[in-house]
């Protein structure tokens, strides 16, 4: 496997891997987005998920209640301290069948304390990337919409893989942020 360069994702996102494609990195005024030399950075979308502990719920990925999230609509999101969010990219991937991603956070936000989880996109998947951040101070933080969130490297493999469609992944297809499914 090897790490893809700028020239190399271009060449994919033409074909479709990446839309809307923003085909250099933006950065006068925001936290970057767009292609870099050997990545992408995502942006998140103005959908926003807050965990809150309004009715005492348990976080349970088998059976995720709902209560457990306001959701929220705006440029910007205030994540509670010590609390987390989800939201998603406003871009929408369809992954190679020979290509594996990883989504990993920006150090503007790990700086501040805001971690993003880092998150596999397997040969063959395509969507929205649901994105989880955690705010890891004891103060509120403040996350912008329409600006880099993650940034993502691309490995392509010396073969195409069995891909997550083949396997029937449950998270393939999927739109706006998408809570945990078994």
């Amino acid at each position: 496997m090897s790490v893809k360069p700028d020239w190399w994702i271009r060449e994919r996102a033409e074909e479709g891997m990446i839309s809307p494609f923003e085909e250099a990195l933006v950065r006068d005024g925001v936290i970057s987005y767009g292609l870099s030399s050997f990545g992408y950075d995502l942006r998140a979308a103005p959908e926003w998920r807050i965990f809150v502990n309004a009715f005492n719920s348990v976080v349970d990925p088998k059976h995720f209640d709902t209560r457990s999230l306001v959701e929220f609509e705006g440029e910007t999101c205030i994540i509670p301290p010590n609390s987390f969010v989800l939201t998603r990219s406003v871009e929408y991937l369809r992954i190679p069948d020979d290509v594996m991603v990883l989504a990993l956070g920006k150090s503007s936000y790990a700086r501040c304390g805001i971690v993003a989880n880092v998150t596999p996109l397997e040969p063959g998947w395509e969507g929205h990337v649901t994105l989880e951040l955690s705010n890891t101070t004891p103060l509120p933080a403040k996350v912008y919409a329409n600006e880099g969130i993650v940034q993502l490297v691309f490995f392509q493999g010396d073969r195409p893989s069995q891909t997550y469609a083949e396997r029937k992944g449950k998270y393939q297809g999927q739109r706006g942020v998408t809570l945990p499914r078994l």
